[in-house]
């Protein structure tokens, strides 16, 4: 497994290289800085892992997530208290607290091989993960569970599981990375996945009104009508 350190301290990946060597299947590839140094070494080295620092000067390990196109498996590093520490559990994020205890850094990684194993067992496209921070919440979604985008002024709004969060990025950017064959762009407000779609009618605007699993209405413009039927073969 090929692992990046991010952190702006260099004793604190010194102590994550003293604690990995422990683990030999982990080969550290590399190390970053800060925000725009990770992301420059993620695109250029494409690890399987990363250990982020939440806190960095010039930007959070946050900050440098959610400017990914995609998200890699990540352990965040953090001396956040316990209390702040409940943000991290109750999204089920992966997190090792400082100062990293032997133990904890073995759990994690069972844990994050474990996960490997699933995806490698799953769809290719189920591998793919965005990360999404809304507030003082974020989140890890599989782009498979995403079953629609709408655009919100500069924002995007996420549908998944019972989740409705806002990304700081344009429908456009988004539209540019996914699946044509999987996500359609119904109107100039909505990227829909074709997999939700339970039904399609057509309405009296010429184009078509589609209800999605959970009863979510959206509306495909006349222009885009036939690219959907093409797309759906209806």
């Amino acid at each position: 497994m090929r692992a990046l350190l991010i952190d702006d301290e260099r004793l604190a990946r010194a102590e994550l290289r003293r604690l990995l060597a422990a683990h030999p299947d982990v080969e550290i590839v590399g190390e970053a800085v800060n925000a725009a140094d990770g992301v420059q070494q993620i695109n250029a080295l494409k690890p399987d892992l990363v250990f982020l620092d939440v806190q960095m000067p010039g930007g959070s390990g946050f900050d440098m997530l959610e400017a990914l196109e995609e998200a890699p498996e990540v352990i965040f590093t953090t001396a956040f208290d316990h209390y702040a520490l409940q943000a991290f559990e109750v999204n089920a994020l992966d997190y090792l607290q400082k100062p990293i205890q032997a133990a904890r850094m073995a759990s994690a990684l069972q844990r994050c091989a474990a996960r490997r194993l699933r995806i490698a067992s799953a769809m290719p496209s189920a591998a793919r993960k965005l990360f999404i921070k809304d507030g003082e919440r974020c989140w890890f979604v599989a782009v498979q569970d995403i079953r629609l985008f709408e655009s919100d002024g500069n924002y995007t709004r996420v549908y998944f599981d019972d989740q409705q969060p806002l990304m700081l990025r344009s429908l456009n950017q988004l539209e540019e990375k996914l699946d044509p064959q999987r996500f359609f762009r119904a109107s100039r407000r909505h990227i829909v996945n074709l997999d939700f779609v339970e039904q399609a009618e057509p309405n009296d605007a010429g184009g078509l009104d589609l209800t999605l699993r959970d009863q979510l209405a959206v509306e495909v413009s006349r222009r885009r009508a036939p690219q959907f039927k093409a797309l759906t073969m209806l």
